[in-house]
């Protein structure tokens, strides 16, 4: 049990080696505080428990800062790189552990239990990497912690983080720049470099999912950690609360609802069990992808969980979703997987259909079926059917649904493509020309424009005050506006939105 979650399930799928799993949507976590007794509890604790544990938090976590600022002292960034530190830096490093041992007690994880064996790295450096798995939460640094804060592998920013950073910064990590081409590269030549060494290295920890999910399954892992062929010694990582406060998804509650409603419990628990080590095969030194395979499904095992072949590129394509309201955003990926397996992506049959939607716009499960040409039993289509459908009237919009399937399959090309469907799918008579009603309701789900905005945006473009607004004549308006700047990009990062004059 990982606490109260609650994950999007549907029907089975394989994944590509061969293991059954559920169609799952890991990228998305529902918290809620269902009774008055927690809400009471919550409100109580928010009061009387919450100050005091900000406050020593806040001490401690201010106190490990300075210490690691006086380790830090006249080391440069490639200093950190070059070697392990020796002498009395080594031993300040206790002293921090030690301050961040209390802020994992001070937040109320007085039930930290440890299973299994930990491989200390000696002369035989017999797993100089450790894996952790799965990685749903900020609250993870529990388990680093109590790992004794071997090197982790981060995100570059995160070196950026008031106060963190530093202490990030003391456990000597291996940064990745994600937006740096070359920064793929240079994690796995330091990796194997730390690895590798005869030096007294600490054990390099790698959360190989590189994301965060709500731990209803193991995704993607991606290869960089396996690269050096050495042996990894698996860790996994259990929230076993009654309610999950912890998990940290792309579609879920923030960072500071997260640690509010987590300080509010008298106590939260974590395992963390170490599975044995795990020696590679000539086989999978050679092939670093089978070897992050092999892990992950040894972890999963031990989890009891499934797994699935989402990746971080999966987390971004959701992201750019939410970002621009396409509907259903947060189960995209999920769409994208159905419409492979109904070979709707390969027909890309919704493009075909987007200039002939018609007056019927509300269509049942049938009708829906019908029109996507696919099997009515099929528990695919019946999946996809349930993701858009309204609660309300129990029928799907079909406009929706094209859209989204037209932003999947346009996701390479510039938004402006995507934008001249939407003119064809919310153009109530076929003329492509858009009253502001409707033009509200296609930037609304595409341009991640409110309605308000949009309502200027078409006041603005309809220059001839038509009352309609063609898509050329939006375009033309658009060229001349750098906040729509984006419409040309494949990227979807949406400018400045425009503000109401």
């Amino acid at each position: 049990m990982n606490g109260k979650m609650h994950s999007e399930t549907g029907s089975g799928a394989f994944t590509s080696d061969g293991m059954r799993a559920e169609i799952l949507n890991p990228f998305v976590h529902k918290l809620e505080l269902d009774n008055t007794y927690d809400k009471i509890k919550t409100a109580i604790f928010t009061i009387i428990l919450l100050p005091f544990r900000v406050i020593v938090i806040c001490y401690l976590i201010v106190t490990a800062w300075f210490l690691a600022c006086i380790g830090l002292y006249g080391l440069t960034e490639d200093d950190l790189r070059r070697a392990p530190m020796t002498g009395w830096r080594s031993k300040l490093r206790h002293s921090i552990l030690w301050c961040v041992r209390l802020v994992v007690l001070a937040s109320g994880f007085h039930r930290v239990k440890i299973k299994g064996k930990k491989n200390m790295v000696g002369s035989s450096r017999e797993a100089p990497v450790l894996v952790i798995a799965p990685h749903s939460s900020f609250f993870d640094a529990v388990a680093i912690v109590c790992l004794g804060a071997p090197s982790v592998v981060a995100r570059a920013d995160t070196a950026k983080i008031p106060f963190i950073g530093q202490l990030i910064n003391y456990t000597q990590p291996v940064y990745v720049w994600r937006d740096d081409p070359n920064s793929r590269q240079n994690t796995i030549k330091e990796i194997i470099a730390r690895a590798t060494s005869k030096e007294d290295w600490p054990q390099v920890l790698i959360f190989p999912e590189g994301t965060c999910t709500n731990r209803s399954c193991l995704i993607t892992f991606k290869p960089g950690g396996f690269y050096p062929g050495v042996p990894v010694q698996p860790v996994t990582i259990r929230y076993p609360n009654s309610l999950d406060t912890v998990t940290w998804t792309w579609e879920g509650p923030g960072a500071l609802k997260l640690l509010w409603l987590t300080l509010t419990q008298v106590h939260s628990a974590c395992e963390i069990e170490f599975l044995p080590v795990y020696h590679p095969s000539e086989e999978e030194k050679r092939d670093p992808k089978l070897y992050a395979r092999n892990v992950r499904d040894v972890m999963a095992k031990a989890l009891g969980v499934p797994v699935l072949d989402y990746t971080y590129d999966d987390c971004r394509l959701i992201a750019r979703a939410k970002q621009l309201g396409i509907p259903a955003a947060p189960a995209c990926r999920e769409v994208q997987q159905i419409r492979q397996a109904l070979g709707l992506e390969k027909s890309q049959l919704e493009l075909h259909i987007c200039g002939s939607v018609g007056a019927d716009r509300w269509v049942d499960a049938a009708q829906f079926t019908r029109r996507l040409g696919v099997q009515p039993a099929s528990s695919h289509a019946a999946r996809l059917y349930q993701i858009f459908q309204q609660k309300s009237s129990g029928l799907v919009y079909f406009p929706d649904y094209l859209l989204c399937a037209a932003f999947l399959s346009l996701q390479h090309e510039p938004l402006s493509h995507l934008l001249a469907y939407a003119y064809k799918l919310y153009s109530s008579n076929g003329s492509g020309r858009l009253t502001q009603a409707q033009f509200v309701e296609a930037a609304g789900k595409c341009l991640a424009l409110c309605q308000e905005d949009a309502a200027n945006t078409f006041q603005q473009a309809d220059v001839e005050e038509r009352g309609t607004l063609s898509y050329d004549e939006f375009m033309q308006f658009a060229s001349k506006k750098a906040e729509f700047a984006f419409l040309s990009t494949t990227d979807g990062a949406v400018g400045t939105k425009p503000k109401s004059q």
